[in-house]
C-alpha cells in the first residue's frame, strides 16, 4: 500500500486532501506544527509527524521515519519552502506543490498553463509574507517544480482560484450565505467572472496528479462553469431555500454610503477564468455547482459570519434607502 504524506493537513485543503487520499486506499500521514486541531485523532492509521517545515532536519526526520511515495504540499508559502522540499523528497514517487492561480503575472482570459506569462518574484517579494506578494511567491514556487522536474524529479503543482467548500476558514461564502438567510434585498456590485472551484474537487485533483502528472508541469484546477457574483448569490439562495431581490450597484451608488466594490467577498473587477483541460484531459472533472453548493451551505453556521468580512447591514440599507427615493 502505498502512503501519501501531507504537510498540513488538518484546516481546509489539507484536510480534504487526507480524505481523498483515504477514500482511495492510501496510507496517509501528516505533518504539521499541530497548532490547528486535528480532525483525524480518532483515526489511529493516519500518522501525526508533528514539526515546523522551514525545519530541514525536521522534514527529514519525517521522511525517515514515513518513507512516503507522495508528498501533497498544502502550506508552502516561500520559494525557499518549495526548493527544500523537492531536495529533501527527491526519491519520492510525486511531489505535488499547491500553487495558485494568483501565481499569473498577466489578465488574459483564460490563463494556460503553458502560455500565460507568471508573476516575477523578488529577493525581496520571496521572504515577505503580505498578501501583495502572495502571487509572486507562489510563481517561484511554480519555478522551483520545473528546476526540480529537470532535475529528474517527479515534482508537479496544481494551480486552483479561490477555493470553497466544507472547513473553509476565510468566510467568503459564510458572509453571503449569512445575507441571503437573513435579508430579502442586497446590494451586489457589477463584477466580472471570477473562477472558483470546489474543495474536493482541488482534492481529487491533488490525488490524479500525483498519480499521473508528468514531472516539472503545473495543472490548473477550478469549476466547470463561471457564474458572475449576482448568479453565485442566487446559487446559495436557492441552496437556503429562499429567493432574494438583487439590487446591481455601481461605485457611483455604493459612494453613498463610502464603499467600494472590492468591499464585498468574491468581487473581481476582471475576469480571472482559468484553462483546465490539462488537467481534464487525465479523465479529472469538477463537480456540478449545485451539489457544490449545497455540500458547501451545509457546513456553514451563518451564525459565525461577522461584518468585518464585508460591509456591515447598516450602510448596505443607506444606499438601498437612496436608490428607493430615486
Amino acid at each position: 500500500m502505498e502512503t501519501v504524506l501531507v504537510i498540513g493537513g488538518t484546516r481546509f485543503v489539507g484536510r480534504h486532501a487526507v480524505e481523498e487520499f483515504r477514500a482511495h486506499g492510501y496510507e496517509v500521514a501528516i505533518f504539521n506544527r499541530g497548532k490547528h486541531e486535528n480532525p483525524f485523532t480518532d483515526d489511529e492509521d493516519i500518522v501525526h509527524h508533528k514539526g515546523d517545515r522551514t525545519d530541514d532536519d525536521a522534514l527529514v526526520r519525517a521522511r525517515d521515519r514515513i518513507d512516503p511515495d507522495f508528498i501533497i504540499d498544502c502550506v508552502a508559502y516561500y520559494p525557499r519552502d518549495v526548493r527544500t522540499a523537492t531536495e529533501i523528497f527527491a526519491d519520492a514517487d510525486a511531489y505535488v506543490y499547491v500553487s495558485s492561480g494568483a501565481a499569473y503575472g498577466t489578465e488574459v482570459v483564460p490563463k494556460r498553463e503553458d502560455e500565460t506569462p507568471l508573476c516575477e518574484c523578488t529577493s525581496e517579494q520571496a521572504v515577505d509574507d503580505s498578501w501583495d506578494t502572495y502571487g509572486p511567491r507562489k510563481a517561484a514556487g511554480d519555478r522551483a517544480v520545473f528546476e526540480a522536474g529537470e532535475r529528474g524529479v517527479r515534482a508537479m503543482s496544481i494551480r486552483p482560484p479561490v477555493v470553497y467548500g466544507p472547513y473553509d476558514y476565510t468566510g467568503r461564502f459564510e458572509y453571503w450565505v449569512d445575507r441571503v438567510s437573513t435579508y430579502d434585498r442586497l446590494l451586489v456590485p457589477h463584477t466580472a467572472l471570477r473562477h472558483l472551484v470546489y474543495v474536493d474537487d482541488v482534492a481529487r485533483g491533488l490525488r490524479t496528479i500525483a498519480e499521473q502528472g508528468d514531472p516539472g508541469e503545473a495543472y490548473n484546477v477550478g469549476d466547470h462553469s463561471l457564474p458572475v457574483l449576482s448568479e453565485w448569490i442566487n446559487l446559495l439562495a436557492d441552496s437556503v431555500g429562499t429567493s432574494v431581490d438583487l439590487i446591481k450597484v455601481s461605485e457611483r451608488e455604493l459612494a453613498i454610503a463610502d464603499l467600494e466594490s472590492s468591499d464585498f467577498p468574491l468581487y473581481r473587477d476582471y475576469p480571472h477564468v482559468l484553462d483546465t483541460h490539462k488537467l481534464e484531459s487525465m479523465e479529472w472533472s469538477s463537480t456540478p455547482l449545485s451539489e457544490a453548493v449545497s455540500e458547501t451551505v451545509e457546513h456553514i453556521d451563518s451564525a459565525d459570519s461577522s461584518e468585518k468580512r464585508g460591509p456591515d447591514r447598516d450602510s448596505e440599507e443607506r444606499v438601498l434607502d437612496v436608490l428607493e427615493t430615486i
